[in-house]
């Protein structure tokens, strides 16, 4: 169904409102990470690899949108602070594979209880009936344009 015509799309603010919320979301996250010394986009890493098993660069980048210099400084910094290793494939001595620390392990245990604050913080405006269409919708929106890790992650559960 298009929605949209050159002529209606300067009036709408769907892509603003959208990339907002994105950032938004991340300054919210920020402030809730502080006192852990990580940041959102460090909080998304541990996360990924923690909960769906990602562990490799490259699958982190395919997951995150991010080119491969952008992931290497990100995994530096996780590295230096002791959250997250890279270890040689036994199998193939070419291939990274990133576990998480001791350090890690227990930094991601608290993960939910701060993802929550924060999530609570963003859409406690929300009734739970508008939080569940919000999530619907944007589940809809994203399987249509064939985002396939979305679909991975979050339409599977």
């Amino acid at each position: 169904m298009e929605h949209f015509t050159p002529e209606s799309f300067s009036a709408s603010n769907l892509g603003l409102l959208l990339g907002r919320a994105a950032i938004v979301k991340d300054r919210i996250l920020d402030m809730h990470l502080a006192p852990h010394c990580i940041t959102a986009a460090q909080f998304k890493v541990l996360v990924i690899v923690a909960r769906y098993g990602v562990d490799t660069p490259a699958e982190l980048c395919r997951s995150l949108a991010l080119d491969s210099g952008a992931m290497t400084r990100m995994l530096d910094r996780l590295e230096q602070k002791g959250l997250l290793a890279r270890q040689r494939s036994d199998v193939d001595r070419r291939q990274v594979r990133l576990v998480l620390t001791p350090e890690g392990t227990a930094l991601v245990g608290l993960l939910p209880s701060i993802g929550a604050a924060a999530m609570n913080e963003l859409a406690g405006s929300l009734s739970a009936a508008e939080l569940e269409q919000l999530e619907s919708l944007l589940l809809k929106v994203l399987t249509a344009a064939g985002d396939t890790i979305t679909l991975d992650r979050v339409g599977n559960q």
